[in-house]
Protein backbone atom coordinates (compact mmCIF):
# COMPACT_ATOMS: atom_id res chain seq x y z
CA UNK A 1 0.00 0.00 0.00
CA UNK A 2 2.98 2.30 0.52
CA UNK A 3 3.99 3.14 -2.94
CA UNK A 4 0.33 3.37 -3.98
CA UNK A 5 -0.14 6.33 -1.50
CA UNK A 6 3.20 7.54 -2.55
CA UNK A 7 2.32 7.30 -5.90
CA UNK A 8 -0.91 9.08 -5.09
CA UNK A 9 0.95 11.68 -3.56
CA UNK A 10 2.74 12.21 -6.13
CA UNK A 11 0.48 12.28 -8.83
CA UNK A 12 -1.57 15.20 -6.71
CA UNK A 13 1.80 17.38 -6.28
CA UNK A 14 2.09 17.18 -9.95
CA UNK A 15 -1.48 18.33 -10.72
CA UNK A 16 -1.19 21.49 -7.97
CA UNK A 17 2.19 22.24 -10.26
CA UNK A 18 0.43 22.06 -13.20
CA UNK A 19 -2.56 24.10 -11.53
CA UNK A 20 -0.51 26.27 -10.54
CA UNK A 21 1.88 27.31 -13.76
CA UNK A 22 -1.18 27.58 -15.87
CA UNK A 23 -2.36 30.06 -13.27
CA UNK A 24 1.17 32.28 -13.58
CA UNK A 25 0.77 31.97 -17.34
CA UNK A 26 -2.81 33.05 -17.06
CA UNK A 27 -2.35 36.29 -15.47
CA UNK A 28 0.73 37.00 -17.64
CA UNK A 29 -1.50 36.75 -20.38
CA UNK A 30 -3.76 38.85 -18.14
CA UNK A 31 -1.58 41.76 -17.96
CA UNK A 32 -0.21 41.75 -21.67
CA UNK A 33 -3.99 42.43 -22.47
CA UNK A 34 -4.23 44.82 -19.83
CA UNK A 35 -1.45 47.04 -21.62
CA UNK A 36 -3.09 46.90 -24.87
CA UNK A 37 -6.38 47.79 -23.96
CA UNK A 38 -5.21 50.43 -21.83
CA UNK A 39 -6.43 53.20 -24.09
CA UNK A 40 -9.64 52.02 -25.20
CA UNK A 41 -10.18 51.61 -20.90
CA UNK A 42 -8.88 55.24 -20.14
CA UNK A 43 -10.97 56.25 -22.38
CA UNK A 44 -14.16 54.99 -20.62
CA UNK A 45 -12.82 55.79 -17.65
CA UNK A 46 -12.39 59.43 -18.83
CA UNK A 47 -15.89 59.38 -19.98
CA UNK A 48 -17.13 57.55 -16.79
CA UNK A 49 -15.55 60.87 -14.98
CA UNK A 50 -17.31 63.27 -17.13
CA UNK A 51 -20.95 61.90 -16.62
CA UNK A 52 -20.35 61.40 -12.75
CA UNK A 53 -19.03 65.29 -12.54
CA UNK A 54 -22.02 65.89 -14.52
CA UNK A 55 -24.77 63.91 -12.74
CA UNK A 56 -23.44 65.20 -9.27
CA UNK A 57 -23.54 69.05 -10.25
CA UNK A 58 -26.39 68.89 -12.50
CA UNK A 59 -28.88 70.06 -10.02
CA UNK A 60 -26.87 72.99 -8.51
CA UNK A 61 -26.68 73.81 -12.62
CA UNK A 62 -30.19 72.78 -13.32
CA UNK A 63 -31.65 75.39 -10.26
CA UNK A 64 -28.83 78.73 -11.36
CA UNK A 65 -30.12 78.28 -15.07
CA UNK A 66 -33.59 78.11 -14.27
CA UNK A 67 -33.26 80.91 -12.03
CA UNK A 68 -31.44 83.17 -14.16
CA UNK A 69 -33.52 82.28 -17.08
CA UNK A 70 -36.70 83.21 -15.42
CA UNK A 71 -35.95 86.35 -14.30
CA UNK A 72 -34.35 87.16 -17.69
CA UNK A 73 -37.77 85.64 -19.49
CA UNK A 74 -39.31 88.55 -16.45
CA UNK A 75 -37.52 90.99 -18.40
CA UNK A 76 -38.03 90.74 -21.83
CA UNK A 77 -41.71 90.37 -21.22
CA UNK A 78 -41.97 93.50 -19.35
CA UNK A 79 -40.05 95.37 -22.39
CA UNK A 80 -41.24 93.52 -25.33
CA UNK A 81 -44.86 92.91 -24.06
CA UNK A 82 -47.14 90.32 -26.13
CA UNK A 83 -44.71 90.39 -29.30
CA UNK A 84 -42.24 88.43 -26.74
CA UNK A 85 -44.38 85.74 -26.56
CA UNK A 86 -43.62 84.41 -30.07
CA UNK A 87 -40.21 85.05 -29.67
CA UNK A 88 -40.21 82.03 -26.16
CA UNK A 89 -42.60 80.02 -28.04
CA UNK A 90 -40.12 79.83 -31.13
CA UNK A 91 -37.00 79.44 -28.34
CA UNK A 92 -38.67 76.88 -26.69
CA UNK A 93 -39.24 74.90 -30.17
CA UNK A 94 -35.96 74.88 -30.87
CA UNK A 95 -34.70 73.97 -27.40
CA UNK A 96 -36.67 70.71 -27.76
CA UNK A 97 -36.25 69.84 -30.91
CA UNK A 98 -32.63 70.46 -30.11
CA UNK A 99 -33.03 68.16 -27.15
CA UNK A 100 -34.66 65.35 -28.70
CA UNK A 101 -32.17 64.99 -31.12
CA UNK A 102 -29.27 64.69 -28.84
CA UNK A 103 -31.62 62.02 -26.86
CA UNK A 104 -32.04 60.17 -30.19
CA UNK A 105 -28.46 60.29 -30.77
CA UNK A 106 -27.61 58.76 -27.54
CA UNK A 107 -30.57 55.85 -27.94
CA UNK A 108 -28.67 55.33 -31.28
CA UNK A 109 -25.01 54.52 -29.39
CA UNK A 110 -26.90 52.19 -26.73
CA UNK A 111 -28.65 50.64 -29.53
CA UNK A 112 -25.30 50.16 -31.25
CA UNK A 113 -23.42 49.22 -27.98
CA UNK A 114 -25.76 46.83 -27.37
CA UNK A 115 -25.38 45.13 -30.86
CA UNK A 116 -21.76 45.11 -30.95
CA UNK A 117 -22.08 43.66 -27.35
CA UNK A 118 -24.12 40.66 -29.34
CA UNK A 119 -21.99 40.01 -31.70
CA UNK A 120 -18.56 40.44 -30.11
CA UNK A 121 -16.25 37.31 -30.20
CA UNK A 122 -13.07 39.35 -28.62
CA UNK A 123 -12.14 41.61 -25.56
CA UNK A 124 -11.18 44.70 -28.17
CA UNK A 125 -15.08 44.65 -29.28
CA UNK A 126 -16.63 44.00 -26.00
CA UNK A 127 -14.55 47.46 -25.14
CA UNK A 128 -15.63 49.31 -28.03
CA UNK A 129 -19.05 48.17 -27.04
CA UNK A 130 -18.65 50.00 -23.87
CA UNK A 131 -17.45 52.88 -25.18
CA UNK A 132 -20.19 53.31 -27.68
CA UNK A 133 -22.33 53.29 -23.73
CA UNK A 134 -19.90 55.65 -22.87
CA UNK A 135 -20.61 57.87 -25.31
CA UNK A 136 -24.46 56.95 -25.15
CA UNK A 137 -24.50 57.93 -20.85
CA UNK A 138 -22.82 61.11 -21.54
CA UNK A 139 -25.70 62.49 -23.52
CA UNK A 140 -28.04 61.51 -20.98
CA UNK A 141 -29.23 57.89 -21.99
CA UNK A 142 -30.72 56.10 -18.62
CA UNK A 143 -30.07 52.45 -19.95
CA UNK A 144 -26.54 53.12 -21.29
CA UNK A 145 -25.75 55.05 -17.65
CA UNK A 146 -27.28 51.47 -16.24
CA UNK A 147 -24.89 49.62 -17.66
CA UNK A 148 -22.02 51.93 -17.00
CA UNK A 149 -22.58 51.63 -13.48
CA UNK A 150 -22.55 48.12 -13.62
CA UNK A 151 -19.22 48.10 -15.36
CA UNK A 152 -17.83 50.33 -12.62
CA UNK A 153 -19.10 47.61 -9.85
CA UNK A 154 -18.06 44.57 -11.37
CA UNK A 155 -14.79 45.88 -12.39
CA UNK A 156 -15.23 45.36 -15.88
CA UNK A 157 -11.82 46.04 -17.95
CA UNK A 158 -9.92 46.47 -14.60
CA UNK A 159 -12.18 50.04 -13.73
CA UNK A 160 -13.34 49.19 -10.87
CA UNK A 161 -15.16 51.64 -8.32
CA UNK A 162 -17.75 50.54 -6.21
CA UNK A 163 -18.20 54.22 -4.84
CA UNK A 164 -18.31 55.79 -8.14
CA UNK A 165 -20.74 52.50 -8.94
CA UNK A 166 -23.42 53.47 -5.89
CA UNK A 167 -22.97 57.53 -6.82
CA UNK A 168 -24.42 56.55 -10.44
CA UNK A 169 -27.06 54.33 -9.50
CA UNK A 170 -28.42 56.40 -6.62
CA UNK A 171 -28.82 59.23 -9.18
CA UNK A 172 -30.01 56.36 -11.44
CA UNK A 173 -32.96 55.37 -8.64
CA UNK A 174 -34.00 59.00 -8.33
CA UNK A 175 -35.00 59.16 -11.77
CA UNK A 176 -36.64 55.80 -11.53
CA UNK A 177 -34.16 53.24 -12.80
CA UNK A 178 -35.62 50.05 -11.00
CA UNK A 179 -32.07 48.29 -11.93
CA UNK A 180 -30.23 51.25 -9.68
CA UNK A 181 -33.06 50.37 -6.91
CA UNK A 182 -32.31 46.34 -7.44
CA UNK A 183 -28.41 47.17 -7.06
CA UNK A 184 -28.22 49.35 -4.65
CA UNK A 185 -31.04 46.84 -2.44
CA UNK A 186 -28.56 44.16 -3.08
CA UNK A 187 -25.41 46.28 -2.16
CA UNK A 188 -27.25 47.22 1.14
CA UNK A 189 -28.03 44.49 2.12
CA UNK A 190 -24.31 43.21 2.15
CA UNK A 191 -22.68 46.24 3.56
CA UNK A 192 -21.23 46.57 -0.36
CA UNK A 193 -19.50 49.66 -0.68
CA UNK A 194 -22.01 51.19 1.47
CA UNK A 195 -23.79 51.07 5.37
CA UNK A 196 -25.23 46.91 6.02
CA UNK A 197 -28.84 47.99 6.33
CA UNK A 198 -31.17 45.30 5.64
CA UNK A 199 -34.49 47.92 6.06
CA UNK A 200 -33.22 50.18 3.72
CA UNK A 201 -32.53 46.99 1.24
CA UNK A 202 -36.29 46.22 1.96
CA UNK A 203 -37.11 49.78 0.69
CA UNK A 204 -34.93 49.23 -2.18
CA UNK A 205 -36.29 46.05 -3.23
CA UNK A 206 -39.95 47.04 -2.44
CA UNK A 207 -39.55 50.56 -4.66
CA UNK A 208 -38.00 48.12 -7.00
CA UNK A 209 -40.76 46.00 -6.85
CA UNK A 210 -43.26 48.83 -7.60
CA UNK A 211 -41.43 49.65 -10.59
CA UNK A 212 -42.58 46.51 -12.58
CA UNK A 213 -38.53 44.77 -11.12
CA UNK A 214 -39.25 41.38 -11.88
CA UNK A 215 -35.67 40.64 -9.67
CA UNK A 216 -36.85 42.82 -6.95
CA UNK A 217 -40.30 40.77 -6.89
CA UNK A 218 -38.42 37.54 -7.11
CA UNK A 219 -36.01 39.08 -3.93
CA UNK A 220 -39.13 39.83 -2.46
CA UNK A 221 -40.86 36.95 -2.42
CA UNK A 222 -37.96 34.67 -1.59
CA UNK A 223 -37.54 37.06 1.55
CA UNK A 224 -40.77 36.63 2.51
CA UNK A 225 -41.11 32.78 2.04
CA UNK A 226 -37.69 32.21 3.78
CA UNK A 227 -38.43 34.96 6.50
CA UNK A 228 -35.23 36.76 5.81
CA UNK A 229 -35.22 39.97 7.83
CA UNK A 230 -39.15 40.11 7.60
CA UNK A 231 -41.40 38.20 9.22
CA UNK A 232 -42.45 34.68 7.08
CA UNK A 233 -45.61 35.15 5.37
CA UNK A 234 -46.16 33.04 2.45
CA UNK A 235 -49.33 35.14 1.37
CA UNK A 236 -46.86 38.11 0.78
CA UNK A 237 -44.31 35.61 -0.92
CA UNK A 238 -47.01 34.69 -2.81
CA UNK A 239 -48.15 37.39 -4.65
CA UNK A 240 -44.63 38.64 -5.49
CA UNK A 241 -44.31 35.82 -7.01
CA UNK A 242 -47.06 35.67 -8.59
CA UNK A 243 -46.71 39.30 -10.16
CA UNK A 244 -43.49 37.67 -12.30
CA UNK A 245 -45.51 34.44 -13.21
CA UNK A 246 -48.22 36.41 -14.79
CA UNK A 247 -46.24 38.61 -16.67
CA UNK A 248 -44.37 35.91 -18.35
CA UNK A 249 -47.47 33.85 -18.67
CA UNK A 250 -48.65 36.62 -20.12
CA UNK A 251 -46.08 36.81 -23.08
CA UNK A 252 -46.71 33.13 -23.58
CA UNK A 253 -50.30 33.62 -24.05
CA UNK A 254 -50.43 36.55 -26.30
CA UNK A 255 -48.32 34.48 -28.80
CA UNK A 256 -51.60 32.28 -29.23
CA UNK A 257 -50.99 29.17 -28.11
CA UNK A 258 -47.67 28.50 -30.19
CA UNK A 259 -45.74 25.54 -28.43
CA UNK A 260 -44.66 26.65 -25.49
CA UNK A 261 -41.28 24.45 -25.39
CA UNK A 262 -39.75 25.86 -29.03
CA UNK A 263 -37.78 22.22 -29.44
CA UNK A 264 -38.19 18.95 -28.06
CA UNK A 265 -35.68 16.57 -29.74
CA UNK A 266 -38.43 14.19 -31.17
CA UNK A 267 -35.95 12.09 -32.63
CA UNK A 268 -32.89 10.88 -30.10
CA UNK A 269 -29.67 10.33 -31.45
CA UNK A 270 -26.78 10.15 -29.72
CA UNK A 271 -24.98 13.19 -28.39
CA UNK A 272 -28.01 15.47 -29.66
CA UNK A 273 -30.71 14.59 -27.02
CA UNK A 274 -27.80 14.55 -24.18
CA UNK A 275 -27.83 17.11 -21.36
CA UNK A 276 -24.07 18.64 -22.76
CA UNK A 277 -24.85 22.27 -23.21
CA UNK A 278 -22.32 22.30 -26.36
CA UNK A 279 -21.98 20.30 -28.56
CA UNK A 280 -18.49 19.59 -30.38
CA UNK A 281 -17.38 21.20 -33.77
CA UNK A 282 -15.70 18.05 -34.90
CA UNK A 283 -19.34 16.14 -33.72
CA UNK A 284 -21.03 18.93 -35.37
CA UNK A 285 -19.52 18.37 -38.89
CA UNK A 286 -19.71 14.81 -38.48
CA UNK A 287 -23.21 15.04 -38.08
CA UNK A 288 -23.11 17.71 -41.07
CA UNK A 289 -21.88 15.05 -42.96
CA UNK A 290 -24.20 12.15 -42.28
CA UNK A 291 -27.31 14.35 -42.58
CA UNK A 292 -26.66 15.93 -45.99
CA UNK A 293 -25.55 11.80 -46.65
CA UNK A 294 -29.75 10.99 -45.86
CA UNK A 295 -29.73 10.55 -42.76
CA UNK A 296 -33.31 11.59 -41.74
CA UNK A 297 -33.04 11.25 -38.02
CA UNK A 298 -30.01 13.92 -37.56
CA UNK A 299 -31.53 16.32 -40.57
CA UNK A 300 -34.57 16.32 -38.19
CA UNK A 301 -32.54 16.99 -34.60
CA UNK A 302 -30.39 19.50 -36.59
CA UNK A 303 -33.28 21.19 -37.77
CA UNK A 304 -34.75 21.12 -33.98
CA UNK A 305 -31.46 22.63 -32.80
CA UNK A 306 -31.17 25.15 -35.84
CA UNK A 307 -34.45 26.09 -35.06
CA UNK A 308 -33.48 27.85 -31.60
CA UNK A 309 -30.14 27.74 -31.37
CA UNK A 310 -29.31 25.09 -29.11
CA UNK A 311 -26.06 22.98 -28.14
CA UNK A 312 -23.82 25.80 -29.13
CA UNK A 313 -25.42 26.25 -32.26
CA UNK A 314 -26.54 29.80 -33.84
CA UNK A 315 -30.36 30.29 -34.57
CA UNK A 316 -30.85 29.83 -38.01
CA UNK A 317 -34.35 29.48 -39.37
CA UNK A 318 -32.71 29.03 -43.00
CA UNK A 319 -30.64 26.04 -41.85
CA UNK A 320 -33.31 24.49 -39.80
CA UNK A 321 -35.60 25.01 -42.90
CA UNK A 322 -33.02 22.99 -45.10
CA UNK A 323 -32.91 20.16 -43.01
CA UNK A 324 -36.49 19.74 -42.23
CA UNK A 325 -37.11 19.60 -45.65
CA UNK A 326 -34.41 17.06 -46.29
CA UNK A 327 -36.07 15.18 -43.77
CA UNK A 328 -39.61 15.79 -45.02
CA UNK A 329 -38.62 14.60 -48.39
CA UNK A 330 -37.48 11.67 -47.51
CA UNK A 331 -40.98 10.93 -45.46
CA UNK A 332 -40.39 12.03 -41.79
CA UNK A 333 -43.80 13.45 -40.02
CA UNK A 334 -41.83 15.03 -37.40
CA UNK A 335 -39.92 17.12 -40.04
CA UNK A 336 -43.42 18.12 -41.87
CA UNK A 337 -45.11 18.78 -38.34
CA UNK A 338 -41.72 21.28 -37.89
CA UNK A 339 -42.52 22.78 -41.01
CA UNK A 340 -45.90 23.55 -40.46
CA UNK A 341 -44.67 25.26 -36.97
CA UNK A 342 -42.42 27.09 -38.66
CA UNK A 343 -45.18 28.93 -40.94
CA UNK A 344 -47.72 28.61 -38.65
CA UNK A 345 -45.55 31.49 -36.41
CA UNK A 346 -43.10 33.29 -39.60
CA UNK A 347 -39.42 33.82 -39.81
CA UNK A 348 -37.20 35.04 -41.80
CA UNK A 349 -36.82 31.57 -43.99
CA UNK A 350 -40.77 30.49 -43.28
CA UNK A 351 -43.01 34.22 -43.90
CA UNK A 352 -46.36 33.83 -41.81
CA UNK A 353 -48.48 31.88 -43.75
CA UNK A 354 -51.48 29.57 -42.53
CA UNK A 355 -52.14 27.57 -45.67
CA UNK A 356 -48.59 26.28 -46.01
CA UNK A 357 -48.95 25.81 -42.20
CA UNK A 358 -52.42 23.47 -42.31
CA UNK A 359 -50.64 21.78 -45.51
CA UNK A 360 -48.12 20.09 -43.61
CA UNK A 361 -49.55 19.55 -40.28
CA UNK A 362 -52.14 17.56 -42.31
CA UNK A 363 -49.44 15.74 -43.76
CA UNK A 364 -48.35 15.08 -40.60
CA UNK A 365 -51.22 14.83 -39.15
CA UNK A 366 -52.31 12.02 -42.20
CA UNK A 367 -49.28 9.86 -40.78
CA UNK A 368 -50.61 9.74 -36.71
CA UNK A 369 -47.70 12.05 -35.62
CA UNK A 370 -48.52 13.95 -32.46
CA UNK A 371 -47.00 17.28 -33.34
CA UNK A 372 -49.40 17.46 -36.88
CA UNK A 373 -52.54 16.73 -34.85
CA UNK A 374 -51.57 19.23 -32.23
CA UNK A 375 -51.00 22.21 -34.90
CA UNK A 376 -54.27 21.05 -36.54
CA UNK A 377 -55.54 22.06 -33.31
CA UNK A 378 -54.04 24.91 -32.46
CA UNK A 379 -55.52 26.21 -36.58
CA UNK A 380 -58.55 25.57 -35.33
CA UNK A 381 -58.81 26.55 -31.95
CA UNK A 382 -57.66 30.32 -32.85
CA UNK A 383 -59.23 30.54 -36.41
CA UNK A 384 -55.87 30.39 -38.48
CA UNK A 385 -56.77 30.19 -41.86
CA UNK A 386 -60.00 28.12 -40.71
CA UNK A 387 -63.35 29.01 -38.94
CA UNK A 388 -63.00 29.11 -35.32
CA UNK A 389 -63.76 25.27 -34.77
CA UNK A 390 -63.78 24.21 -30.67
CA UNK A 391 -65.16 20.51 -31.90
CA UNK A 392 -62.42 20.40 -34.36
CA UNK A 393 -59.49 21.71 -32.24
CA UNK A 394 -60.54 19.11 -29.12
CA UNK A 395 -60.62 16.54 -31.31
CA UNK A 396 -57.41 16.94 -31.95
CA UNK A 397 -55.93 18.29 -29.04
CA UNK A 398 -57.54 14.66 -27.80
CA UNK A 399 -55.50 12.58 -30.42
CA UNK A 400 -52.25 14.54 -29.72
CA UNK A 401 -52.70 14.02 -25.96
CA UNK A 402 -53.55 10.32 -26.21
CA UNK A 403 -50.12 10.14 -27.58
CA UNK A 404 -48.36 12.07 -25.12
CA UNK A 405 -47.56 15.38 -26.53
CA UNK A 406 -47.47 17.74 -23.63
CA UNK A 407 -48.46 20.36 -25.36
CA UNK A 408 -52.29 18.99 -26.43
CA UNK A 409 -52.70 17.75 -22.58
CA UNK A 410 -51.61 21.67 -21.94
CA UNK A 411 -54.47 22.85 -24.52
CA UNK A 412 -56.83 20.48 -23.07
CA UNK A 413 -56.32 21.25 -19.88
CA UNK A 414 -57.14 25.11 -20.47
CA UNK A 415 -60.18 24.30 -22.39
CA UNK A 416 -61.78 22.29 -19.76
CA UNK A 417 -60.66 25.13 -17.68
CA UNK A 418 -61.70 28.29 -19.38
CA UNK A 419 -64.58 26.51 -20.72
CA UNK A 420 -63.46 27.47 -24.20
CA UNK A 421 -66.35 25.88 -26.56
CA UNK A 422 -67.12 22.84 -23.70
CA UNK A 423 -68.33 23.32 -19.98
CA UNK A 424 -65.72 23.90 -17.42
CA UNK A 425 -64.60 21.06 -15.45
CA UNK A 426 -61.94 21.71 -13.54
CA UNK A 427 -61.22 17.93 -12.52
CA UNK A 428 -60.48 17.56 -15.85
CA UNK A 429 -58.47 20.65 -16.10
CA UNK A 430 -56.66 19.91 -13.45
CA UNK A 431 -55.92 16.00 -14.84
CA UNK A 432 -54.35 17.31 -18.06
CA UNK A 433 -52.35 19.87 -16.62
CA UNK A 434 -50.80 17.68 -13.80
CA UNK A 435 -49.87 15.37 -16.86
CA UNK A 436 -48.45 17.97 -18.85
CA UNK A 437 -46.48 19.41 -15.79
CA UNK A 438 -44.57 15.65 -15.54
CA UNK A 439 -42.91 16.62 -19.05
CA UNK A 440 -42.41 19.99 -17.80
CA UNK A 441 -44.78 22.25 -20.14
CA UNK A 442 -44.14 25.91 -17.86
CA UNK A 443 -47.62 27.02 -18.92
CA UNK A 444 -49.60 23.90 -17.52
CA UNK A 445 -47.47 24.13 -14.24
CA UNK A 446 -48.68 28.09 -14.33
CA UNK A 447 -52.18 27.17 -14.53
CA UNK A 448 -51.61 24.04 -11.62
CA UNK A 449 -50.04 27.29 -9.65
CA UNK A 450 -53.07 29.27 -9.93
CA UNK A 451 -55.70 26.38 -9.24
CA UNK A 452 -53.76 25.95 -6.06
CA UNK A 453 -53.44 29.49 -4.81
CA UNK A 454 -56.83 30.39 -5.38
CA UNK A 455 -58.43 26.42 -4.29
CA UNK A 456 -60.37 26.51 -7.72
CA UNK A 457 -60.73 22.73 -8.23
CA UNK A 458 -58.40 21.40 -5.44
CA UNK A 459 -57.72 22.49 -1.37
CA UNK A 460 -56.20 25.87 -1.77
CA UNK A 461 -52.76 25.28 -0.19
CA UNK A 462 -50.53 28.14 -0.73
CA UNK A 463 -47.07 26.59 -0.18
CA UNK A 464 -48.21 24.30 -3.22
CA UNK A 465 -48.78 27.46 -4.94
CA UNK A 466 -45.44 28.74 -4.29
CA UNK A 467 -43.57 25.71 -5.17
CA UNK A 468 -45.51 25.54 -8.58
CA UNK A 469 -44.38 28.99 -9.59
CA UNK A 470 -40.85 28.16 -8.49
CA UNK A 471 -40.81 25.96 -10.82
CA UNK A 472 -42.16 27.45 -13.62
CA UNK A 473 -39.63 30.52 -13.47
CA UNK A 474 -37.16 28.04 -13.68
CA UNK A 475 -38.58 25.90 -16.66
CA UNK A 476 -38.13 30.21 -18.17
CA UNK A 477 -34.95 30.57 -16.74
CA UNK A 478 -36.07 33.22 -14.47
CA UNK A 479 -33.90 31.70 -11.86
CA UNK A 480 -30.41 30.85 -13.68
CA UNK A 481 -29.19 30.03 -10.16
CA UNK A 482 -29.07 33.98 -9.94
CA UNK A 483 -28.08 34.20 -6.67
CA UNK A 484 -24.65 32.34 -7.54
CA UNK A 485 -23.81 31.15 -10.56
CA UNK A 486 -20.02 31.66 -11.52
CA UNK A 487 -17.22 33.50 -11.49
CA UNK A 488 -18.62 36.09 -13.55
CA UNK A 489 -20.10 37.54 -10.46
CA UNK A 490 -18.11 38.73 -7.05
CA UNK A 491 -21.20 38.84 -4.46
CA UNK A 492 -23.43 35.34 -3.86
CA UNK A 493 -26.01 34.66 -1.73
CA UNK A 494 -24.29 31.69 0.12
CA UNK A 495 -27.19 30.34 2.25
CA UNK A 496 -29.09 30.43 -0.83
CA UNK A 497 -26.47 29.00 -2.82
CA UNK A 498 -26.22 25.65 -0.27
CA UNK A 499 -30.17 25.40 -0.39
CA UNK A 500 -29.94 24.99 -4.38
CA UNK A 501 -26.66 22.93 -4.31
CA UNK A 502 -28.93 20.29 -1.53
CA UNK A 503 -31.53 20.30 -3.67
CA UNK A 504 -29.55 19.31 -6.98
CA UNK A 505 -28.14 16.22 -5.22
CA UNK A 506 -31.48 14.85 -3.53
CA UNK A 507 -32.90 15.44 -7.52
CA UNK A 508 -29.79 13.12 -8.75
CA UNK A 509 -27.62 10.89 -7.12
CA UNK A 510 -25.17 11.53 -10.01
CA UNK A 511 -24.86 15.15 -8.64
CA UNK A 512 -23.95 14.25 -5.26
CA UNK A 513 -19.70 14.19 -6.23
CA UNK A 514 -19.68 17.30 -8.37
CA UNK A 515 -22.22 18.80 -5.52
CA UNK A 516 -19.81 17.99 -2.47
CA UNK A 517 -16.45 19.90 -4.45
CA UNK A 518 -18.79 22.90 -5.33
CA UNK A 519 -19.75 23.21 -1.95
CA UNK A 520 -16.28 23.00 -0.33
CA UNK A 521 -15.53 25.75 -3.12
CA UNK A 522 -18.28 27.41 -1.76
CA UNK A 523 -17.35 27.11 1.73
CA UNK A 524 -13.93 28.44 1.03
CA UNK A 525 -15.29 31.43 -0.41
CA UNK A 526 -17.43 31.75 2.76
CA UNK A 527 -14.40 31.36 5.15
CA UNK A 528 -12.60 34.32 3.12
CA UNK A 529 -15.41 36.35 2.99
CA UNK A 530 -16.29 36.51 6.98
CA UNK A 531 -12.26 36.83 7.54
CA UNK A 532 -11.40 39.77 5.16
CA UNK A 533 -14.69 41.28 4.23
CA UNK A 534 -13.92 43.87 6.62
CA UNK A 535 -12.20 45.91 3.96
CA UNK A 536 -13.88 44.81 0.76
CA UNK A 537 -14.30 48.10 -0.98
CA UNK A 538 -9.84 48.30 -0.98
CA UNK A 539 -8.87 45.06 -1.22
CA UNK A 540 -11.56 42.86 -3.03
CA UNK A 541 -9.68 42.54 -6.30
CA UNK A 542 -6.58 41.73 -4.53
CA UNK A 543 -8.33 39.11 -2.18
CA UNK A 544 -10.52 37.35 -5.26
CA UNK A 545 -8.19 33.79 -5.97
CA UNK A 546 -9.37 34.22 -9.53
CA UNK A 547 -6.52 37.20 -9.56
CA UNK A 548 -3.62 35.68 -7.14
CA UNK A 549 -3.81 32.20 -7.83
CA UNK A 550 -5.71 31.78 -11.28
CA UNK A 551 -9.00 31.00 -12.61
CA UNK A 552 -9.22 27.63 -11.81
CA UNK A 553 -8.28 28.27 -8.16
CA UNK A 554 -10.47 25.68 -6.66
CA UNK A 555 -9.02 22.93 -8.24
CA UNK A 556 -5.79 24.27 -6.54
CA UNK A 557 -7.64 24.26 -3.52
CA UNK A 558 -9.08 21.07 -3.38
CA UNK A 559 -5.70 19.36 -4.15
CA UNK A 560 -4.03 21.24 -1.24
CA UNK A 561 -6.99 19.54 0.91
CA UNK A 562 -7.16 16.30 -0.56
CA UNK A 563 -3.50 15.88 0.24
CA UNK A 564 -3.61 17.21 3.10
CA UNK A 565 -6.09 14.51 4.10
CA UNK A 566 -3.83 12.05 2.71
CA UNK A 567 -1.11 13.19 5.25
CA UNK A 568 -3.23 13.32 8.34
CA UNK A 569 -3.83 9.38 7.07
CA UNK A 570 -0.34 8.49 6.51
CA UNK A 571 0.00 10.52 10.49
CA UNK A 572 -3.36 7.79 11.82
CA UNK A 573 -1.65 4.98 10.49
CA UNK A 574 1.78 5.50 11.62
Amino acid sequence: MKPLSLLIEILIILGVTIKTIKAEKHNKREKERNVTTQVSANEIKQYLSHILEQRTSSNVINKRENLLEKKKNQRKIRIKGIQNKDILRNKNHLQKQAEKNFTDEGDQLFKMGIKVLQQSKSQKQKEEAYLLFAKAADMGNLKAMEKMADALLFGNFGMQNITAAIQLYESLAKEGSCKAQNALGFLSSYGIGMEYNQAKALIYYTFGSAGGSMMSQMILGYRYLSGINVLQNCEVALSYYKKVADHIADTFEKSEGVPVEKVRLTERPENLSSNSEILDWDIYQYYKFLAERGDVQIQVSLGQLHLIGRKGLDQDYHKALHYFLKAAKAGSANAMAFIGKMYLEGNAAAPQNNATAFKYFSTAASKGNAIGLHGLGLLYFYGKGVPVNYAEALKYFQKAAEKGWPDAQFQLGFMYYSGSGIWKDYKLAFKYFYLASQSGQPLAIYYLAEMYATGTGVVRSCRTAVEKRLTFLKKRRCIQWRFYYGIELPFKDIHLARRLYDMAAQTSPDAYIPVFFALMKLETMHFLRDILFFNFTMRWNWLKPDNTVGPHWDLFVIGLIVAGLILLLRNHRG
